[in-house]
């Protein structure tokens, strides 16, 4: 009964160190614009679709000008493949799940806090499956990402701030599993969001 006491009481007091230590935290939703490079290899051209999706992440700031953060982003869009076997095209929703390490940059503008970001991740291609979006044997891939990006923060409360970002995405080429897709290059992708923080 004493062990169990002693536990609740450092429990307590670890959730009353964290409310002492207010505004550490962030929630964010973005919405997010998904722009692919082309690429080319093996004999095959590579061309995404443009697309849009959001994104929802959480930050804690490790003191006032380090943080670590994670994110997940979601975005829907289509592989278009060209080669010698014609032209095939997958649809498939895009998943990024990522971590990074955002500086804050000083600025004299007292309200506009701005950032760089570097860190890494993977995005995960799932095919649809949807009529004229599906080739036979397309299966769910995933491809490690390096991760960079900037930003700016503009506060408009003590817990709110609207957002503007950009991040980069550099990663290998999906194939979905299928030899007649593959490019065997790297590609490129930009995502410029915008969006609310909520800061506790």
């Amino acid at each position: 009964m004493r062990r169990l006491l002693v536990i609740i009481a450092a429990v307590a007091s670890l959730a009353v160190a964290a409310v002492a230590q207010e505004g550490r935290s962030e929630i964010s939703l973005q919405g997010t614009g998904f722009f692919t490079k082309d690429s080319n290899g093996q004999g095959n051209l590579q061309r995404s679709t443009e697309t849009g999706g959001f994104t929802v992440g959480y930050r804690y700031n490790i003191n006032r000008w380090l943080s670590a953060e994670g994110n997940y982003g979601y975005d829907r869009n289509t592989q278009q493949y060209f080669g010698g076997f014609g032209e095939s095209r997958v649809q498939a929703n895009a998943h990024t799940v990522t971590g990074d390490l955002a500086v804050k940059l000083p600025l004299p503008i007292k309200r506009v806090s701005p950032y760089v970001l570097a860190g890494g991740g993977g995005l995960i291609f799932d095919p649809t499956g949807n009529p004229g979006g599906f080739v036979p044997g397309a299966s769910t891939q995933g491809r490690g990402a390096f991760l960079y990006g900037a930003g700016a923060d503009y506060v408009l409360s003590r817990h709110f701030s609207l957002r503007a970002e950009y991040r980069g995405f550099v990663y290998k080429s999906p194939d979905f599993g299928l030899a007649s897709l593959r490019t065997d290059s790297w590609t490129h992708t930009a995502q410029p969001s915008a969006g609310i923080v909520f800061r506790f």
